[in-house]
């Protein structure tokens, strides 16, 4: 059904085309007829997919990135696609609109996503509220930011404020300071800042009688000095797991015209440009980390096939967005089809 709606939904601008795939999607669920119809294409069967990672059992490894779902709107929906976890966020303390629209585009002859959204999110306080309500049997992540207004010298605080609001209602959490849409956040990867916000959630995480998993989302533009620092602190500091990667800055390698590429600007390009750049990142953390410490490996998943280069190169777990939006909802479904097929092992 999406891929007949597809060519429709591809006339509208690429955010305001999310928010109505959404409607749709939930409004079909409100007849009998086309819910048996949609839900019979998503359909899966988990059986043979669980996996545990850092303490927590997963009922399959392919989990819905950030930034799909950003205030937990959704996560109803997103769970009858068959996803093993959700990620939720990234969030904020204090809500904020975002940038300026349009701020989504899609690249369809690069199968890629341009995003400047800029950390648009309802706020913590929202949030909470919604996952208070929610009862489903799936991993919830909460993918943790800092508001636009707060220097970074005090981007800590909104570190910790996300953790202790977010802390009863999410599984595991992840520090976001990768996104190349909010100024100057990109700066907290450096060792000195970025030490200091781990430090601060292991802190209060430790102080809990069941502490919850802390993962570092990380940009895949890093060189291999700043990836030799993740490793440092991933040596030092008390994280359960890395996700490779968030967006990309580059424009490197599209076929897309150069003058809509220049005419879209700045942004974060994500999809199968992305691909290869995240998982040169992906193979230099396996290469260099112990073997059993965990990557969720994220960036260019359009396919099966790609999923399946993703775990082969050792990714504990996998995420998906843009993959959806070029291949539709199926691609869970097909993703596990693929992993039975090829007798891949989920350990």
């Amino acid at each position: 059904m999406y891929q007949f709606i597809k060519p429709f939904l591809f006339l509208l601008s690429a955010e305001k085309a999310h928010y109505i795939t959404l409607q749709l999607f939930e409004w079909s669920l409100k007849f009998p007829f086309l819910k048996d119809i949609v839900l019979k294409d998503i359909a899966i069967k988990n059986e043979g997919f669980e996996i545990e990672q850092f303490g927590i059992r997963f009922k399959n490894p392919i989990g819905l990135a950030a930034g799909f779902d950003k205030n937990a709107n959704y996560l109803h929906l997103m769970d009858k696609l068959g996803f093993g976890f959700i990620e939720v966020g990234t969030v904020t303390p204090k809500p904020q609109i975002g940038n300026a629209k349009p701020r989504l585009f899609r690249l369809v002859k690069d199968k890629a996503l341009i995003n400047r959204m800029g950390f648009n999110n309802e706020g913590l306080d929202v949030m909470v509220e919604r996952l208070k309500k929610i009862n489903l049997d799936i991993v919830i992540g909460g993918n943790l930011g800092k508001n636009k207004i707060t220097p970074n010298d005090e981007a800590v605080e909104d570190y910790k404020k996300g953790f202790a609001a977010l802390y009863p209602y999410v599984d595991y959490f992840v520090i976001n300071v990768s996104s190349p849409n909010t100024p100057g956040l990109r700066d907290l990867q450096d060792k000195e800042p970025l030490t200091k916000i781990i430090n601060a959630l292991a802190d209060l995480n430790n102080a809990k009688a069941y502490p919850k998993p802390i993962l570092l989302k990380i940009a895949p533009d890093l060189s291999n000095d700043q990836l030799e620092d993740i490793i440092d602190i991933v040596n030092d500091c008390d994280l359960s797991g890395l996700i490779t990667t968030n967006t990309t800055i580059s424009r490197e390698g599209l076929t897309t015209d150069k003058t809509k590429i220049e005419k879209i600007g700045n942004g974060g390009l994500s999809g199968a440009p992305v691909f290869t750049k995240s998982n040169e990142v992906l193979k230099y953390l396996k290469l260099n980390l112990p073997s059993e410490f965990p990557i969720v490996g994220v960036g260019g998943i359009t396919d099966a096939e790609s999923a399946l280069k993703k775990m082969d190169l050792g990714s504990s777990l996998i995420q998906i967005y843009s993959g959806l939006v070029f291949y539709g909802p199926t691609l869970v479904k097909d993703i596990l089809a693929a992993l039975k097929s090829e007798n891949i092992a989920i350990n």
